[in-house]
């Protein structure tokens, strides 16, 4: 099951990401990727950053402030030979989205 924390992204961070990709709109709240949790980072996508295997992510924590920061994709595929790729990033912590329950959205929504 995803987190189900949510974020605004200011507008000077929406701003920077536009110029930091191709993407012609950025949303304005974004919901955390990861597996549900309560304390720690919370990650939400932006958007492909354009270099191949990276991707724009806002990171936050709590109340403070959120930040702009670029990862590198997940390498990891689900077992077998059609396997769905984990569309978080590397080596963030739990499960593969793969590995999510049937009701989440995926990746590409």
């Amino acid at each position: 099951m995803r987190c189900a924390r949510w974020r605004w992204v200011p507008l000077a961070l929406a701003r920077e990401a536009r110029e930091k990709s191709a993407a012609p709109y950025i949303d304005g709240a974004v919901q955390c990727q990861l597996s549900a949790h309560d304390e720690g980072e919370h990650f939400g996508l932006l958007t492909d950053n354009g270099a191949y295997g990276t991707a724009l992510w806002l990171r936050w924590r709590g109340a403070d402030e959120p930040e702009l920061v670029v990862l590198s994709d997940c390498p990891v595929a689900a077992p077998g030979r059609d396997g769905d790729g984990c569309c978080l990033f590397a080596d963030h912590a739990k499960q593969h989205t793969w590995e999510d329950t049937h009701e989440e959205a995926p990746c590409t929504s």
